[in-house]
């Protein structure tokens, strides 16, 4: 499945609520902004999830589909039909990460 690759200004965000900011270490392959990899960092912050009335925020997102044709400095890339899990502080999923906007020039799959 193809859609518009994920660039390093892409809005994300748990499904909570909270804004996913992405980290980068790719400065060579753009599409109008550096694209986004598997290997990246992706933080979240203001999340409010709780449990139980104890707070369990989503603070990073573990990416479980990527695509399989396309890589940017040997990491796979991402795009609107990649699958990544909102992870909390101690690793448990919190569920998908949804990404609201891409770039729609470049698309991979």
């Amino acid at each position: 499945m193809a859609g518009g690759s994920l660039i390093t200004t892409a809005t994300l965000q748990c499904p909570h609520g909270g804004a996913v900011q992405i980290v980068s270490s790719n400065t060579r392959v753009k599409a109008s902004a550096p694209m986004a990899t598997a290997s990246d960092t992706f933080i979240i912050a203001g999340c409010a999830f709780n449990v139980s009335g104890a707070p369990s925020p989503c603070v990073s997102v573990k990416w479980i589909v990527t695509d399989v044709r396309v890589k940017a400095v040997g990491a796979q890339t991402l795009s609107l039909s990649s699958v990544g899990l909102c992870l909390n502080a101690a690793q448990a999923p919190q569920g998908p990460v949804i990404i609201a906007n891409t770039q729609p020039r470049v698309k991979s799959q």
